[in-house]
């Protein structure tokens, strides 16, 4: 099952951030921001700092896509 964070970016632009200004709002390193940026996996405190800074649940920014069969 692969990770995408498509609804994060689309959070971001409807609140018009950037994702310099997420990285420090919610105190999370660059390295992590990157990870987000290529569908890659972060630790669940990462998660949970980005929910609490936009005040979402995770299921607002996070989707699991199965794996595809073929």
């Amino acid at each position: 099952m692969a990770v995408n964070y498509n609804k994060l970016w689309k959070m971001m632009i409807d609140k018009k951030m950037s994702k310099t200004e997420l990285t420090h709002l919610a105190g999370i390193s660059t390295n992590a921001m990157a990870k987000l940026g290529k569908n890659e996996d972060v630790r669940v405190n990462i998660l949970e700092k980005l929910c609490t800074s936009l005040d979402c649940k995770l299921d607002d920014i996070v989707e699991f896509v199965p794996d595809s069969k073929e």
